[in-house]
């Protein structure tokens, strides 16, 4: 039994029909008056060559990710060596990650309170606005703005000024 569409010519209004495509068969049927002949279709192979550059770029960069993290280890170990006080830095970590959990339930409540999270874009869109302008707008204020970082950094590595 045989499909057939009807298809309406824009420009010139007359109707055409067309057989689409048979039901009992899954290629598509060449329209009448086209002398096109199908052409067996064969999978397309990359050039060897181009296999095997990748696969040594591969080996390369598997190479060289094994030396980084043998160099972080030993990296690690030799500070975790040098460290005096293990206990506290032990503690230190354990309640960084309760901190991180905690936050994250924290974030996640009130994430689950409805019109809550757009006010909080809301206000940090509006933070964002001002800290630009007050800030980033005008060249005094970005050397104002330097100048405050500048100290910080010296605040928290405790570098001292000499006056």
């Amino acid at each position: 039994m045989a499909t057939t569409a009807v298809m309406q010519s824009r420009a010139t209004g007359t109707v055409a029909a067309q057989r689409v495509m048979r039901s009992s068969v899954l290629s598509p049927v060449r329209p009448a008056g086209l002398g096109v002949q199908r052409m067996p279709l064969r999978p397309v192979q990359a050039p060897r060559r181009l296999q095997i550059v990748s696969a040594t770029t591969e080996q390369k960069t598997t190479e060289e990710a094994q030396v980084d993290i043998e160099k972080v280890v030993d990296d690690l170990k030799e500070r975790w060596e040098n460290t005096e006080n293990k206990t506290s830095v032990v503690l230190y970590g354990v309640g960084a990650v309760v901190a991180v959990w905690f936050s994250s339930t924290i974030v996640g409540a009130v994430n689950s309170v409805p019109l809550l999270p757009k006010l909080l874009e809301l206000v940090g869109l509006g933070y964002s606005a001002w800290f630009t302008y007050r800030y980033l707008l005008f060249k005094s204020s970005r050397e104002e703005l330097i100048e405050d970082v500048e100290e910080l950094k010296k605040k928290i590595t405790g570098a001292v000024e000499d006056n």
